[in-house]
């Protein structure tokens, strides 16, 4: 009997299945390969936030500002497109869970157990990449402008408003969430790449901000200041609120908040409403 094949992408009520059968598997992961998972994540984000930093240095003034920004969206996708296509456990996108969740297939231990060992899975991986890249010096490169954008890029960061990081961050995750919701509908690799380029691309040009990217970006800041003063110093930036209870306090604790407000509520809670409330 011929098996029937199908190219056609598929469709919303279908994604809205699949998004739930993945939330219960991971759900249901155990936490060793989770927690692996979750280390790749963090490391493929912040090569994509490596690749950002590189694009953005020395552009200032040079490309329009929205032309910039919108190349270095483009070469950040590559993190997410790691995490997608090479398989990796990413928090903001795992946020989708809630559907799962909302259809009381996984219980409300599960999610935040998941949650908890991929946001620490993804802390540690972005780390590495931060002491690698601090080793390699390679923020040493363009004569020093990839180190003092990444600087400028780092105290940007721990320098806004709690309230302003957490609308960021929920508009953030508004748009990874739908770009892992559109990858759902794919029947092959060049289907996710490209379901993730626009809204990726869209949330870095837009500046909104992303918990896990920010893994890599303010402590690779923290990390020049700290272990290459002169370098930090050469810069002329007023980095004093550069440290790490900004960070955690002033950015990453609002944006998380924001992010997963953004993925479980806005995307998450608003497909399971409209496909699988009724079932």
């Amino acid at each position: 009997m011929a098996t029937e094949v199908k190219i056609d992408a598929i469709v919303p009520s279908g994604m809205a299945k699949k998004a739930e059968y993945i939330g219960i598997g991971k759900a249901e992961m155990p936490f060793l390969d989770t927690l692996m998972l979750a280390v790749m994540a963090g490391s493929f984000i912040a090569l994509g936030a490596v690749f950002a930093t590189t694009i953005a240095a020395g552009q200032a003034g040079i490309i329009p500002y929205g032309i910039t920004k919108m190349l270095i969206g483009l070469v950040f996708s590559l993190g997410l497109i790691l995490v997608i296509v090479a398989g990796a456990e990413l928090f903001t996108g795992n946020n989708l869970i809630m559907m799962a969740w909302a259809s009381k297939k996984v219980s409300t231990i599960q999610v935040l157990r998941n949650w908890g060992i991929v946001y620490l899975g993804n802390f540690i991986g972005s780390i590495m990449l931060v002491l690698l890249m601090f080793l390699s010096k390679q923020y040493t490169f363009g004569g020093g402008a990839v180190g003092s954008t990444a600087l400028s890029i780092a105290n940007a960061k721990v320098n806004l408003e709690f309230t302003q990081a957490l609308v960021l961050g929920i508009l953030c995750n508004l748009l990874v969430c739908l770009a892992v919701w559109l990858t759902f509908s794919a029947r092959s690799t060049t289907d996710k790449i490209l379901a993730v380029i626009f809204p990726i691309t869209a949330f870095v040009a837009a500046g909104f901000e992303h918990s896990v990217a920010n893994m890599f970006f303010v402590p690779m800041g923290i990390m020049l200041k700290a272990f290459d003063p002169a370098f930090a110093a050469s810069t002329g930036l007023d980095l004093a609120n550069l440290t790490w209870s900004s960070f955690l306090l002033h950015n990453l604790l609002p944006v998380t908040i924001g992010n997963i407000i953004g993925g479980s509520v806005l995307v998450a809670g608003v497909y399971w409403m409209i496909y699988l409330r009724n079932e």
